[in-house]
């Protein structure tokens, strides 16, 4: 099967290597930066091209030739990639955290008869397999809690924290309206709102706020109760907090001495050489997510927690490796015939189908990616 990757970023690069290293797989990757390819050849038996792939018609044309399509752009370029993999006809498997509603573009993958499987990460994505499991086996779904967060293992002052994807779509969790359900009603609150601490078995107390991870859960998960909330290290929504009342994450243009400049891109630039992970310093990925419901008049409930840390022996962040690997076992399910849809499918819907979310569990088990699962009332 010949999988072209696009993006040889943080998270693009340690998903081609995971591919390259299964027989199965020709992997191409492309990016605009040829360092960057240069860099991941020297790591891993690909093949590289160096493209513009901020332009939709550069994608549509590069990835006619492949049978899969692994996409992994920063946010702000996701939707218009996706549009344009579909366009090709290619099947998809992508990983952007854009901001636009996926199933706009259902019809299209539809009718070219292509499936799309989108926000296929550690949150949305494995989580969202998990939940969709969930909703399958119960008669009915009362609550779902999800914490998830990416942390720094080393704790530095000022702002405890590293980004290990685009800083931009870090500051974009910070700008955008949470929105989540409360008893049956949609509720909007402004990101970083309602903090709580919370303990957390080997890593200690974190604090949760809300953002807008719910994502397509909002749409496809019946449930009167539905909530996603970010983990960081305590002290860190009030630093985001004054950026953001301060105007640093604004988008529009303020003029200055030296002309027009965006808020938002100089904030970027400025901190991401501070919230880069340094060389050989970890990172860690902790996940709970809560599922009360019904089942045949009895109630039952899930708790999944993951802690996961960096991979000294491969140089790959936990970020990466909890993303990634989710998303490089949908393109294994995907090649082995498990799930095989048209059209735009959220990870929830992989876990509709029987024996998706075993395989993709064992997967990244095999990965040292380990979801414990508690059980009550079943």
């Amino acid at each position: 099967m010949k999988i072209v990757v696009l993006g040889a970023g943080l998270v693009g690069g340690p998903m081609a290597r995971d591919l390259a290293a299964d027989e199965r797989f020709d992997v191409t990757v492309a990016d605009v930066s040829a360092p960057a390819l240069a860099y991941l050849a020297g790591l891993a038996p690909v093949a590289t091209v160096v493209a513009d792939l901020s332009d939709p018609a550069t994608v549509t044309s590069l990835v006619g030739e492949y049978d899969l399509v692994v996409g992994a752009m920063p946010g702000h370029l996701g939707y218009a990639t996706l549009e344009a993999v579909i366009a090709a006809g290619r099947p998809v498997v992508d990983i952007a955290f854009f901001p636009e509603d996926p199933f706009a573009l259902d019809e299209a993958a539809r009718r070219a008869g292509v499936t799309a499987v989108v926000d296929c990460g550690v949150f949305p994505g494995m989580g969202s397999a998990l939940i969709g499991r969930a909703a399958r086996l119960c008669d009915r779904l009362d609550d779902v809690v999800i914490h998830v967060g990416g942390l720094p293992e080393v704790r530095q002052q000022p702002f405890e924290y590293r980004a290990v994807f685009s800083p931009v779509d870090v500051i974009e969790e910070y700008t955008r309206p949470a929105r989540y359900r409360r008893d049956g009603l949609e509720v909007m609150t402004p990101a970083l709102s309602e903090p709580e601490l919370l303990d957390f078995p080997g890593v200690g107390t974190l604090e949760a706020f809300d953002t807008d991870g719910l994502r397509t859960l909002l749409t496809t998960i019946d449930a009167p109760n539905l909530r996603e909330r970010t983990l960081r290290y305590p002290g860190h929504i009030e630093k985001m907090k004054l950026f953001r009342e301060c105007g640093f994450f604004a988008e529009d243009p303020v003029e200055t001495a030296g002309g027009p400049v965006v808020p938002r891109d100089l904030t970027a630039a400025l901190l991401f050489p501070m919230w880069r992970l340094p060389e050989g310093e970890g990172d860690l990925t902790v996940l709970r997510i809560r599922v009360e419901g019904e089942q045949e008049g009895r109630p039952v409930g899930w708790t999944y927690d993951l802690l996961d840390r960096y991979d000294h022996d491969l140089g790959v962040t936990s970020m990466a490796r909890t993303t990634g690997y989710t998303a490089t076992m949908t393109v294994r399910a995907l090649a082995d015939g498990l799930y095989r849809e048209p059209g735009i499918t959220p990870p929830e819907y992989l876990g509709r189908v029987p024996g998706c979310v075993p395989y993709l569990l064992e997967g990244l088990a095999a990965r040292g990616i380990v979801y414990r699962e508690t059980r009550t009332g079943i």
